[in-house]
């Protein structure tokens, strides 16, 4: 009989919110090491450990700050972006844009709970969206968490 897995297992990574990480997003893949997790690896020193909802004018201030997300790149398998996608991003990165009023919506179920060494919870709780079972799929309607505030509800996302 196996012990339940606990934060101590290895491989087991705790979301932002203290429980089991969850999926980011398989379409497109994302993740450091491509398996759909934000997860925390020694070798990312971007610590793309936000799962962000990508939106339009996110988009754009990435591209405008030298990170085009959006272009495909055929040669890295990368298909580019569009709103709606869910992807991991830096950690810094997200923590810039919100303090430029553009910061995406996030998925908290799968942020790294290492990103909260970067970003605080309430500022990720201020932009997070219903969780979405697809992971990767369209969001649907991009219901938010009640009380969400701030410019994500600008881009459709509240």
């Amino acid at each position: 009989m196996s012990a339940a897995p606990s934060p101590q297992t290895p491989g087991l990574e705790l979301n932002v919110l203290g429980t089991p990480l969850q999926l980011c997003s398989c379409r497109p893949l994302t993740g450091w090491t491509r398996d759909g997790f934000c997860r925390h690896h020694d070798a990312d020193h971007g610590r793309h450990t936000v799962c962000a909802v990508m939106t339009e004018t996110f988009l754009s201030y990435s591209r405008a700050q030298g990170n085009d997300l959006s272009t495909p790149r055929p040669e890295f398998s990368f298909p580019g972006l569009r709103p709606g996608d869910g992807w991991c991003v830096c950690a810094a990165r997200w923590q810039q844009a919100y303090w430029d009023g553009v910061a995406p919506g996030v998925r908290l179920e799968a942020c790294a709970a290492s990103a909260l060494e970067v970003v605080s919870l309430d500022h990720l709780r201020e932009h997070a969206v219903a969780d979405d079972p697809e992971a990767g799929a369209s969001p649907g309607d991009g219901a938010s968490v009640p009380g969400q505030e701030g410019p994500a509800a600008l881009d459709g996302l509240g």
